[in-house]
């Protein structure tokens, strides 16, 4: 028999009917039998509720935004384009999906290390911001809206010199593939002016998924350090500065919410207080998985029960090529269980140790190991929460022929 291994904790907002999980006032099992399995499953609830619950956290001048690479479900981004104050994107493609989403192009940004020509162009013309990553990106973009008369909007991404404490993944701090080192900022800046592009600013990324309050408060303060000091090197205060994200949600057993109650109030008086160079600028969040992640499940149903040398396993229909991230295998160093909980026993007493398995033929294919449930037999839901972000397009779909799941947006 395995060890019992903890599950993350099940985000609040969820509720029970008939001793099933409801979304949104739907039992699981309603949901299943009209559209089918593996599916997930966005609630606009949670989303506005996660958004309101922001801005009254935060200073009421800061500006949000959504990064859209955490969830760009069609339903999903058009709803958040209607709460939020910018959409920031990182492809080409993800331009066309928010411009049809219906997001102004003065409100969206767009960052990579990688933009092809192409890409560059297509933001050009659409008027859009540009985080420019590199000086040799910046000749680029410069010389395409020269060929085409037209001024790119361009901000410069800054590799800061430092990093979030306690991130997931570190976004500064070191030699990056993201934005330019702090020597560069001022010369390309120049270049950008002399070439009568317009300048929009500062986007400064230090990294994601943080639960201390403290470490994001220390990481934005020096942010806004960072910004002044390079506006005065430059001599020109920034219009914008986005000050990256960093919020994390709750995914493994320990780990608690962040609390945006205590970095509201430092941020608000870090706002208050500016330097007189970033007096005019106005200043931005940039969040993913932070504002969708804990709206999203993942439903996936049993097909098989097996018993293997005293453990069993439970079979589902779904896996890791539409929740890659609950697997295991996107970006965790040691593998721990993602929220989860049988959907169509969700009242019942948790009285077995299980392993849930997708279908696929990996060993990989590991949606929680050695987990307590309730028990469970063929036919019973599965659901793997916080599947808001990076799950559906953070994964391999097509591995082994398998196909995506369906999504669906409910109220």
């Amino acid at each position: 028999m395995s060890r019992v291994k903890p599950i993350g904790p099940i985000p609040s907002g969820y509720d029970s009917l008939d001793g099933e999980l409801a979304i949104s006032g739907a039992k699981v099992s309603a949901l299943v039998a009209e559209h089918g399995s593996p599916l997930f499953v966005y609630s606009k609830r949670l989303l506005s509720s996660r958004i309101g619950a922001l801005r009254a956290a935060m200073p009421e001048q800061l500006h949000i935004h959504y990064a859209m690479k955490a969830n760009p479900y069609a339903p999903v981004l058009s709803h958040m384009v209607g709460l939020v104050d910018g959409i920031d994107i990182a492809s080409g493609g993800e331009l066309v999906m928010a411009l049809k989403a219906g997001a102004a192009d003065k409100k969206i940004s767009f960052a990579g290390p990688g933009k092809r020509d192409d890409e560059l162009l297509a933001a050009i013309k659409a008027g859009i911001t540009i985080n420019i990553e590199s000086p040799t990106e910046c000749d680029r973009a410069l010389a395409i809206g020269a060929k085409k008369g037209l001024q790119p909007r361009l901000a410069v991404r800054v590799n800061p010199d430092f990093d979030l404490k306690g991130s997931g993944m570190k976004m500064g701090g070191g030699a990056k593939q993201f934005g330019m080192d702090v020597g560069l900022v001022a010369p390309t800046v120049h270049k950008i002016l002399a070439a009568g592009a317009h300048w929009r600013g500062f986007h400064i990324f230090a990294g994601s998924q943080a639960l201390k309050a403290d470490a994001i408060i220390e990481t934005q303060a020096q942010t806004i350090a960072l910004a002044a000091r390079l506006a005065e090197e430059i001599g020109h205060g920034p219009e914008h500065v986005n000050l990256g994200g960093g919020f994390g949600i709750p995914y493994f057993p320990k780990d608690e919410a962040l609390d945006i109650g205590e970095i509201g109030a430092a941020l608000n008086q870090q706002l208050s207080d500016l330097p007189a160079i970033l007096s005019g600028t106005q200043f931005a969040l940039e969040l993913g998985r932070y504002l969708v992640g804990e709206a999203g499940v993942y439903l996936t149903q049993i097909v098989d029960r097996k018993e293997s040398q005293g453990e069993t396993f439970l079979i589902t229909d779904g896996g890791l090529h539409h929740q890659l991230a609950a697997s295991g295998n996107f970006g965790t160093v040691i593998r721990r269980n993602y929220p989860a909980a049988i959907a169509t026993q969700y009242d019942k007493p948790s009285n077995e140790v299980v392993s849930i398995v997708g279908c696929l033929c990996t060993p990989l294919d590991l949606l929680s190991d050695s987990a307590q449930m309730p028990a469970a037999q063929v036919g019973d839901i599965v659901a793997i929460f916080c599947a808001g972000a990076y799950g559906a397009t953070a994964s391999p779909a097509n591995f082994l022929g398998q196909g995506p799941a369906k999504e669906i947006f409910v109220s």
